[in-house]
């Protein structure tokens, strides 16, 4: 007999929450369909019912966690602008909180080498979520001849993942804490300052 639809949506939602848990910590490749299912409460072969395979879970999930992460990184600070919502969203994310806990927030930091050696539609499914993220960014920032909103945006983005991708990978040494406060107090000047860049002839602003 089969199942009614609301309970399939909700074992669906059990293997993704499960899913992007494991994935968080592990990677991609570090979790199985088996091991995903285990933590879901749920047998192997019901997972065939929800996803036509690992690559089609990989990518739901990478859209489902990157979503929420648009939602919850910036909560509260949706009147800032410029220079003051941009330091509080550095802040939360460069901190020793994010890099130490046992499930990050955020999946980047764990997945990205397993997304280059994926197939198309997974990388595919990373651009479009980092180009809604950068839209979001975007809204909150300065344009001006050096750089547009979005460029500032994509940078900021950009260093952030890679500054606690190497704070987790040199966690429990003093380079770990120094990658994150030299990352927190560049990303700031580097998005709002409106000095000329160094290729740019005029004098700097006072």
């Amino acid at each position: 007999m089969p199942h009614p639809p609301e309970q399939k949506q909700s074992t669906h939602e059990r293997i993704l929450e499960a899913a992007g848990g494991l994935f968080r910590q592990k990677g991609f490749l570090g979790a199985s369909v088996e091991t995903v299912m285990r933590a879901a409460g749920l047998t192997v072969g019901g997972f065939y019912a929800h996803f036509s395979s690992k690559q089609a879970l990989l990518v739901e999930s990478l859209r489902r966690i990157m979503s929420r992460q648009r939602v919850d990184w910036p909560q509260g600070l949706e009147d800032l602008r410029g220079e003051e919502w941009l330091s509080h969203m550095v802040r939360r994310y460069l901190s020793r909180t994010h890099r130490d806990a046992e499930v990050p927030a955020c999946p980047l930091p764990a997945v990205l080498s397993d997304v280059v050696r994926g197939e198309a539609e997974l990388k595919l499914a990373l651009a479009k979520e980092l180009d809604l993220t950068a839209e979001n960014f975007a809204a909150h920032l300065p344009s001006d001849e050096r750089a547009s909103a979005r460029e500032r945006a994509l940078a900021t983005y950009a260093l952030c993942i890679g500054t606690l991708t190497l704070a987790k990978a040199t966690a429990g040494t003093p380079l770990s804490d120094e990658l994150l406060k030299a990352a927190r107090r560049v990303a700031v000047l580097a998005a709002t300052t409106s000095e000329p860049a160094d290729g740019d002839k005029g004098g700097a602003a006072k």
